[in-house]
């Protein structure tokens, strides 16, 4: 159930980024296969123990707080408040989230 929330909110997230990226005049990728491109977060296959599943999530979710700050950093530089205030409510989910995954690991 927890695994499913996790992919419902990621889906929302890319949405909301897209637009964020339409606002600025941007375009952003189209299809998953360029965003397995671009990414550090590398696609998991055949994951059926659920502590190594966690332990995935919480690998990636490190990897996506990184970039999260580094945006927040790069909009505060180009005073783009929009980006700096979604980042902002990310940053704050992601640490809430590694911190309870983290506790369930212990």
């Amino acid at each position: 159930m927890k695994f499913e929330e996790f992919y419902k909110d990621a889906s929302t997230k890319i949405d909301e980024i897209a637009e964020r990226i339409l606002t600025l005049e941007g375009e952003p990728l189209h299809t998953y296969s360029d965003y397995l491109k671009t990414t550090e977060v590398k696609e998991e296959k055949n994951v059926t123990d659920g502590t190594q599943g966690v332990e995935i999530i919480v690998k990636n979710f490190s990897i996506l707080i990184k970039k999260e700050r580094d945006i927040l950093s790069l909009a505060a530089d180009a005073n783009d408040e929009g980006t700096q205030s979604l980042m902002s409510d990310y940053i704050s989910e992601t640490e809430k989230t590694l911190w309870m995954l983290n506790a369930y690991l212990k």
